[in-house]
């Protein structure tokens, strides 16, 4: 199994330290025994960190209650990911964590921040010197002003650099975890998660291959019935003028409120859902890849595989290949 290593400090927040814990614990294989809810699990999770009797707190820091990690931070050493909940405001990361996190990188591990906490441990750990990194919007100034060689970013739900992730806080850390486990098994995995959780494989907004950008805003001016309303209609042929007639708008602020909202166009976005639709048909059907191709609105293989290779840098026939085989060894 996939280990990942959950790592605690004194002062973490409840709610970081369970969604993560949630997501990874909640995925399994498809492949299930009749009458069976789960499949074989598909991660190791280890939530680890060192002393007894650690305090998590809710909102305002305020002491909810106590806990001992079961396994030792060392132990994060041998994990494929680690996941850092993020400490304290007013509280410094352990230098031994920052050492484990810094080799842990070097030898290739994929590394995880929840919440502005955790990027702040990422960030004293020198892993995001140079680099974009999302936190919350309400902390913005405080991590810009300690932080200056890093590119701080509000706008987006998480950023993934590949070899290191960081979220925004709060319910980013689903959306997070999520692309994570996209990442490793595959967007049917990822959904089956969601739907155990009751939440949204994906934000509307959609969800590039390294940026997930916020869903609509006020309710005034939100895209969720546009945005419903494309996703219905996949496989067929529609227009920019389509979709504005359908908002009621104009393609001009059709556009403007695309990007404000989503962080792209409305024809990109659908580009995405059409992508996304594409790699669950492959992953749970036998449909060949010019049948997707038509009903995902694709038209032609042809067109599919420039996509592929724009948005996941793979061909669609090398996409199921992967992913059918995890889920047949899983």
């Amino acid at each position: 199994m996939h280990r990942v290593a959950v790592l605690v400090f004194d002062g973490i927040h409840s709610f970081d330290l369970a969604m993560p814990l949630q997501v990874f614990s909640t995925a399994h294989s498809l492949a299930k025994e009749r009458g069976e809810v789960f499949g074989s699990r598909l991660y190791d999770v280890r939530v680890c960190g060192d002393g007894r009797n650690l305090t998590v707190a809710g909102v305002g820091d305020i002491e909810m209650y106590q806990h001992t990690p079961p396994y030792p931070l060392a132990e994060a050493s041998d994990a494929d990911t680690i996941v850092v909940i993020g400490v304290a405001r007013h509280q410094e990361p352990p230098a031994e964590a920052l050492g484990l996190l810094h080799d842990a990188h070097q030898r290739g591990v994929r590394i995880a921040a929840v919440s502005s906490g955790g990027t702040r441990v990422l960030a004293a750990a020198g892993l995001l010197d140079g680099r974009r990194a999302a936190t919350h919007w309400s902390r913005r100034h405080i991590m810009a002003s300690r932080y200056p060689q890093v590119q701080v970013d509000t706008d987006v739900l998480f950023i993934d650099h590949g070899d290191v992730l960081t979220s925004a806080g709060g319910a980013s850390s689903i959306d997070m975890c999520l692309h994570m486990v996209r990442q490793d098994f595959g967007s049917a995995v990822a959904a089956d998660v969601a739907r155990h959780m009751v939440v949204a494989p994906e934000r509307d907004g959609g969800q590039a291959p390294y940026t997930v950008h916020p869903g609509p805003g006020d309710a005034n001016g939100s895209l969720g019935p546009v945005m419903q309303w494309l996703r219905q209609r996949l496989a067929e042929p529609v227009s920019l003028a389509d979709i504005a007639s359908q908002a009621g708008t104009s393609a001009r602020t059709l556009n403007r409120r695309f990007r404000d909202q989503t962080g792209t166009t409305p024809l990109q976005w659908l580009v995405l859902q059409r992508v996304h639709r594409a790699q669950e048909l492959l992953e749970t059907t036998d449909l060949s890849i010019e049948a997707i191709s038509r009903q995902c609105g694709f038209g032609t293989s042809v067109t599919m595989r420039q996509h592929f290779a724009k948005h996941l840098r793979t061909a669609p026939t090398a996409y199921r290949r992967t992913f059918r085989s995890r889920h047949a060894c899983d």
